[in-house]
């Protein structure tokens, strides 16, 4: 029986040589892929068995290739879940720049620029799996109990949900952004005025609006809701300023 060759193997090499080298090739070609965006922050890579078979070559390789990218600080390997693309590009530090001069009224008229296109397209893209894993956040805000600090984690963690579902490497790395501006200490100073019970409990109604719009597929729907409940926070915003 003839012995099927790896793509990149040649005949009469050192079996670990076009090993190594394989190894090598997957991880520049994984690392240019996560790199432009293909795979963004936190998304998850295919298991082993996929990538051995899309790139013609055995498991052994593939683990090999993997151990790099870990070790490039580009992927974090969870034993039985998988590995997790772990990359927020050249442009973090250049963000702390503009992030001293950044207003909350200017980040919440940036999110108000981008995020009703970002939701239209997370409703035609969104997977079930990515509405099981935005649900799952929209539970745990709904039991926060009107924890300010928590509200805000998890407020953060659902709209960069949204934003990884509209499948566009640019949006979602510039929500990766516009939390991180979000985390500042300007925003810090305006929760404690805004964030009351009740104001909680509107913004959890909008979430929750927001994310029926989403299951049902319905993206000018979902993109109207998410822009009232942004100018909600706008008019919360001028609000606090005048207090």
């Amino acid at each position: 029986m003839l012995k099927t060759r790896s793509p990149l193997e040649t005949e009469g090499e050192d079996p670990q040589l076009v090993a190594t080298r394989g190894a090598n090739s997957i991880t520049s070609r994984l690392k240019r892929a996560i790199e432009s965006g293909v795979y963004s922050d936190g998304d998850q890579l295919p298991p082993e068995r996929q990538l051995a078979v899309a790139f013609g070559t055995a498991r052994s390789t593939i683990r090999k290739a993997l151990d790099q990218l870990e070790q490039k600080g580009l992927v974090v390997r969870r034993v039985g879940s998988g590995t997790f693309v772990s990359y927020q590009g050249p442009v973090q530090d250049a963000m702390s720049d503009v992030t001293d001069l950044i207003s909350p009224l200017q980040l919440i008229e940036a999110r108000i620029a981008i995020e009703p296109s970002m939701t239209r397209l997370a409703a035609l893209h969104a997977s079930a799996r990515d509405l099981d894993a935005i649900e799952s956040i929209l539970l745990r805000i709904e039991a926060t109990n009107n924890d300010q600090d928590l509200f805000t984690k998890l407020d953060s963690e659902l709209h960069l949900a949204i934003a990884r579902c509209s499948r566009n490497p640019l949006l979602y790395r510039l929500y990766q952004h516009i939390n991180t501006v979000r985390n500042h200490a300007q925003w810090e100073q305006m929760k404690q005025i805004i964030l009351v019970n009740e104001k909680i409990d509107v913004y959890n109604q909008q979430h929750r609006a927001i994310f029926e719009a989403l299951k049902m597929r319905d993206p000018a729907t979902a993109a109207d809701l998410i822009a009232r409940h942004l100018e909600t926070a706008r008019q919360d915003l001028v609000g606090a300023d005048s207090i």
